[in-house]
């Protein structure tokens, strides 16, 4: 017996430590895999994390980009769907009641009241009592607006007219930017001679009251034959171009510089996706990024069918948003004082030539060099600016959607139109265009949204007698005639006044592109098209609502 167990008690030890070692070993690899996940990984933050925003403001891969077919939504939407946005100093203006109507105007005394008055009498229209008429008008008409400021009516055309600038937000509007409109109005009395509004006039139609332009001290760029036209700064566009002070301070900075790649003259999504990951590497690596304002417009978006050159950032986003949230410097003048201080100093400015995407932003963190000029001479796909986010990179490059907003011009075409049915309308979103004709992918679209299938349709989601908006990319204006005895209805094309020879987007946009006219382009109907939409009290979205058929063609819900 007693040899027996001899025997058997070492067997048992020995199975007993190898438990014990396995154990063991599953505990250390565990605590090995928590710490690496704990080491890498990062919360989806719905304001700055950059897997969030992909989700949010793109549906695209990270190297496949299809021809643009809607717009890219940009910062100002951000605000709508961050579940605490910034509190902005527009807030910060206390805006106007109709309570604080009522107080200022019971402050003034009755004599100031006319005995004896008519319709067509000559107007004093720096009376308090006009303003106070105003802002009771616009308050009843403007439901949807929040009153910032007025200024002092002045004289309009004839004795009896009036025009009044006010500053305003819209109440459905994400955004924190303030918006200005200059109106003229035709002042009446009533039984007791106290003063009503007879006629109100389109938006920025009283052009006595437009604030003042001052000339702004930038760079502007040459227009025909050579000529400048100066460049246009009002209060609420700043779009000047920034310049550096000094050669010194040029020496001094630190700078990222991108090449043209394979993404020029892509679709405008493309492009952003591009640029934004460009401008956040910059920002990663603390740099002032070089900045190529000239803009290649692909043939989608223009009247010839052809790619075009030379279209200016600021037609199409914000550029003094821009210069607020990031740090950047136009392209021409960067490489204006790079050639000057080469020819006029010995010491060359350091340089470091980067091929391609391969070097990752982390490997040029501690690169002390002046200017990092990244190069992007290989064959397309290897030549996308966005090909620096992908891979280990996306971890540390958070592509700063916040800095980028749509242009305030065309935004200004938006509040105007939306304006115009006073924020109170519907809208329908009516793809057709070349997809129509594709039947192999989109077999039913053509059919889902002929004029009789969308009077059908639109009336089981919008109540009959309502503004409704067409959002849509049919070139046939006369083509959704049939829903007009249904509804108030409004295509983009009915607000051509609003980028005419005579307007004040075509004045503005002339002079910013050196005194050569602007096309108000594709994009930029796109641009105007999708904002308003978005703006709409009920929405029908075409590949939701009108037709089955899948968004990116058959066999891809």
């Amino acid at each position: 017996m007693r040899e027996q167990n001899s025997i058997t008690d070492p067997i048992g030890q020995n199975i007993i430590k190898q438990i014990s070692n396995v154990c063991f070993s599953v505990f250390v690899f565990s605590v090995l895999i928590l710490t690496m996940i704990a080491v890498t990984y990062q919360p989806p933050d719905p304001w700055e994390s950059a897997r969030a925003l992909t989700r949010v403001f793109t549906e695209v891969g990270n190297a496949t980009f299809k021809t643009d077919s809607s717009i890219l939504k940009t910062g100002e939407d951000l605000i709508g769907i961050a579940s605490s946005p910034a509190v902005s100093p527009a807030f910060t203006v206390v805006p106007i009641t109709e309570d604080t109507i009522e107080k200022s105007e019971g402050k003034l005394p009755n004599s100031t009241l006319k005995s004896n008055c008519a319709d067509g009498d000559a107007i004093n229209c720096s009376d308090p009592r006009v303003m106070f008429t105003v802002e009771r008008f616009n308050f009843k008409r403007f439901k949807s607006i929040v009153f910032l400021d007025y200024q002092t009516p002045v004289n309009g055309s004839r004795p009896d007219e009036c025009d009044v600038a006010w500053r305003y937000r819209n109440k459905r509007e994400k955004s924190w930017r303030k918006y200005r409109d200059f109106r003229r109005f035709r002042i009446g009395y009533t039984g007791n001679c106290s003063y009503k509004v007879t006629y109100a006039g389109k938006w920025h139609s009283g052009a006595n009251a437009r604030p003042p332009r001052v000339q702004a001290n930038s760079t502007a760029r040459p227009g025909p034959k050579g000529k400048i036209a100066p460049p246009v700064r009002d209060e609420e566009i700043n779009d000047t171009i920034p310049v550096l002070a000094s050669d010194l301070a040029f020496r001094n900075g630190k700078y990222l510089y991108y090449s043209r790649g394979g993404d020029r003259c892509k679709g405008m999504n493309q492009f952003l996706w591009s640029f934004l990951c460009a401008l956040g590497e910059a920002q990663y690596l603390n740099r002032t990024f070089v900045m190529d304002l000239s803009i290649c417009l692909a043939s989608t978006y223009t009247q010839s069918h052809k790619d075009e050159e030379g279209k200016d950032f600021r037609f199409y986003f914000d550029f003094e948003h821009l210069k607020e949230e990031a740090s950047i410097v136009d392209q021409v003048d960067f490489l204006t004082d790079w050639r000057k201080w080469d020819k006029t100093h010995k010491k060359k400015i350091p340089v470091r030539k980067v091929a391609g995407y391969k070097v990752t932003p982390m490997q040029l963190r501690k690169d002390k060099s002046t200017i990092i000029w990244r190069q992007f001479d290989a064959p397309e796909p290897e030549n996308y600016w966005y090909r620096v986010c992908e891979g280990p990179s996306a971890k540390y490059i958070h592509r700063p959607w916040h800095a980028l907003w749509k242009s305030k011009r065309l935004m200004n075409i938006v509040t105007a139109i939306s304006g115009s049915m006073d924020w109170d309308f519907d809208a329908a979103h009516v793809v057709r265009g070349q997809k129509a004709e594709n039947k192999a992918l989109w077999p039913h679209l053509d059919a889902d949204t002929s004029p009789d299938a969308l009077v059908e349709k639109i009336q089981k989601a919008v109540v009959p007698g309502r503004n409704l908006y067409i959002a849509t990319n049919e070139p046939f204006y006369n083509y959704f005639d049939k829903l007009r005895p249904h509804y108030k209805l409004h295509l983009l094309d009915d607000y051509q006044y609003l980028w005419s020879n005579t307007s004040e987007w075509y004045n503005e946009t002339t002079q910013l592109n050196g005194g050569r006219p602007v096309e108000f382009d594709g994009y930029m109907r796109v641009e105007v098209d999708t904002e308003v939409l978005y703006r709409a009290k009920t929405k029908v979205e075409t590949f939701y609502n009108l037709t089955k058929d899948c968004k990116d063609g058959i066999n891809t819900c």
